[in-house]
């Protein structure tokens, strides 16, 4: 059973250079035909598959605080009208670019049930901002995350990267030591990852983009984890970290491959045992809409040796790993008895580890995390 929903909102003021996801610029979308259609989506969707026991909301995108005032308030009432229903226990996020928020709008979001919210800031460095195609300034991240807490969200969240182009180890360092002076309780920190259809795809492609080198990409990741540590920041997962107990319990869903619904243009869902995903044009979204009642493109139903496999891949994303007793409870067989030879060469490598009743990373596997994930593709 889905106790989860991610709402997705594909709207951005700018479009940055390494951004592969469901994106269109703001100026003249149809963007109140969207919300629009998007609540018919979600009655329509939830008329077939009721939600039991919510637990928690993700906005994102795109740029969800792209939107104006009246369309912010729309999503909220939305959200609460038909998903929360007066639900105030569950985890419910916002993604926002720190120069796309007021006050005005934070109070919104507080009044309407937000009480986490995730700032893309990716580095504090001016000059990378530029280079990434970012429009803030290191200042504005500042003063969005001290006005989110003016509004009362302490949940706050700040998204870093790393193995930039062109970025030097020092450059990440000072931007990990600024972000440990503001008031967050959490840390996303991923390594750029250039993908198809991107900006930095097409210039890496003519030769005017160079990729960091590997060597870097580990110095760097091996560092993070080191200071992050040191600073009271648990990690819990392979790019996660949380100060106070503070995990994000929306992505725990995704590691612990459960299901949850995805609503809005290009989202993916995952509801009794089929995976889908929705159009991503907007016309194509809209049309399906009207002739289908929902926008679903493409299904899959997830067979029992797939469930396993990504019971493994995404449950060692997790520091504590998977464990044993729940993989059988769940799906009848011990892990090594289903991945006998994957585990066996793993643990030769040195890549993962039993830590009572669960199998977990070793230090050297986080370096190379996707060479794990990728043994238990069968």
């Amino acid at each position: 059973m889905a106790s989860s929903v991610y709402i997705h909102i594909p709207f951005c003021q700018q479009i940055c250079y390494y951004c592969d996801f469901n994106k269109f610029m703001m100026d003249r979308q149809p963007v109140d035909q969207y919300l629009e259609y998007l609540e018919k989506e979600i009655v329509e969707s939830l008329k077939r598959n009721p939600i039991i026991d919510l637990k928690t909301v993700f906005v994102g995108g795109g740029t969800p605080t792209a939107l104006t005032l009246p369309q912010t308030q729309t999503l909220v009432d939305m959200i609460n009208k038909h998903i929360i229903k007066g639900n105030k226990e569950i985890e419910m996020t916002f993604e926002s670019n720190p120069n796309e928020i007021s006050k005005e709008k934070l109070q919104i979001l507080k009044d309407g049930g937000v009480n986490r919210i995730s700032f893309g800031a990716q580095t504090f460095d001016e000059g990378l901002l530029k280079k990434i195609g970012r429009t803030h300034s290191p200042n504005e991240i500042e003063e969005a995350i001290q006005t989110a807490k003016e509004v009362g969200i302490d949940n706050i969240n700040l998204d870093l990267m790393y193995a930039l182009p062109g970025q030097t180890m020092e450059q990440f360092v000072d931007s990990l030591d600024k972000a440990m002076k503001l008031p967050i309780q959490h840390i996303s920190a991923y390594s750029l990852i250039i993908e198809p259809k991107t900006v930095f795809y097409i210039e890496m492609n003519r030769g005017k983009l160079k990729p960091a080198p590997e060597e870097d990409e580990a110095a760097m990741y091996d560092f993070l984890m080191n200071y992050l540590e040191k600073n009271g920041f648990h990690q819990y997962e392979i790019s996660n970290f949380e100060k106070n107990g503070l995990e994000s319990k929306h992505n725990l869903v995704y590691w612990n491959n459960e299901e949850y619904f995805g609503f809005g243009a290009g989202a993916h869902g995952y509801i009794n045992g089929i995976r889908y995903s929705n159009a991503g044009p907007l016309k194509k979204y809209f049309q399906l809409i009207d002739d289908t009642g929902v926008p679903i493109v493409h299904e899959h139903t997830v067979t029992k040796q797939e469930k396993m496999e990504e019971e493994m891949f995404l449950g060692l994303r997790k520091m504590q790993g998977v464990s044993e007793r729940k993989f059988q409870e769940k799906f009848g067989s011990n892990f090594n008895e289903v991945f006998p030879n994957v585990i066996e060469k793993l643990m030769k490598d040195g890549l993962v580890e039993m830590n009572g009743e669960y199998l977990r990373l070793s230090h050297k596997g986080k370096l190379l995390g996707n060479e794990v994930f990728q043994a238990f593709l069968l």
